[in-house]
């Protein structure tokens, strides 16, 4: 039997031999199990259980998993239309499912489960915040969050930057004994590599970024006003 190929742990482990980068495999696990969900796949079994599971039943009959996958795309599609997603996160249900059964050779034709996907904006809808919502997010009353918007505002780093940020990376700037900024050592401890795209990221530990964290009392401050007052107090960094 063709199914039989797979040993207890090879559909799994092939998926995530795949994917290099540690964060876009749990990306990729966390959206394998929402469809695994959603077609009521084993929902008590472990998500290992459950790829294996799938792959067997996938490649025995190939026409039960592409209906699964249709459906449940149609669905993720319906909530595009009530704009409850976006287009853009629609597709990225698709990436786990694609290398999944690129990876088991299970025979699906991809264009077919693309071909009715709605359009979407490659770059986000947003910008900067402006100060006014910094100030409004900042009234939360959990003062544990005032550190993380001033530090990801003033610094620009991603979400993403917190798992490698360690007390470590960050040094103090100061002038006359006092601290007035800091410098932040970003993905000291390996990052995904710029050049790539997500699916391809890889951690590399000899990519890194510095930033300027910018602390006026507890309030921000422009870029322009922390070099005016370095420049006047002579500090370097």
């Amino acid at each position: 039997m063709q199914s039989e190929q797979y040993g207890q742990s090879d559909a799994y482990s092939l998926f995530v031999y795949a994917i290099r980068s540690q964060v876009t495999r749990d990306y990729y696990l966390r959206r394998l199990k929402i469809f695994f969900n959603y077609i009521d796949l084993l929902l008590i079994g472990t998500i290992e259980d459950r790829c294996n599971l799938f792959a067997a039943k996938a490649i025995e009959d190939p026409t039960w998993a592409f209906n699964l996958i249709i459906k449940f795309l149609q669905f993720q599609k319906e909530r595009v239309e009530k704009e409850e997603i976006t287009g853009a996160t629609l597709r990225n249900f698709i990436k786990p499912i694609k290398l999944f059964c690129e990876m088991c050779d299970i025979p699906i034709v991809c264009k077919k489960i693309t071909r009715g996907l709605p359009k979407f904006r490659k770059h986000a809808d947003d910008g900067a915040s402006t100060l006014e919502e910094i100030q409004k997010i900042c009234e939360y009353p959990d003062r544990r969050i005032n550190a993380i918007v001033y530090t990801m505002a003033s610094s620009g780093i991603r979400l993403g930057a917190w798992d490698y940020l360690r007390w470590g990376h960050i040094k103090p700037i100061k002038s006359k004994d006092i601290v007035i900024a800091a410098k932040i050592t970003v993905y000291a401890v390996g990052r995904m590599n710029p050049c790539t795209s997500w699916d391809q990221a890889d951690m590399n530990p000899n990519h890194k970024m510095e930033y300027i964290i910018i602390l006026h009392l507890g309030t921000l401050i422009s870029c322009t006003l922390l070099t005016n007052i370095l420049v006047k107090n002579n500090t370097t960094f």
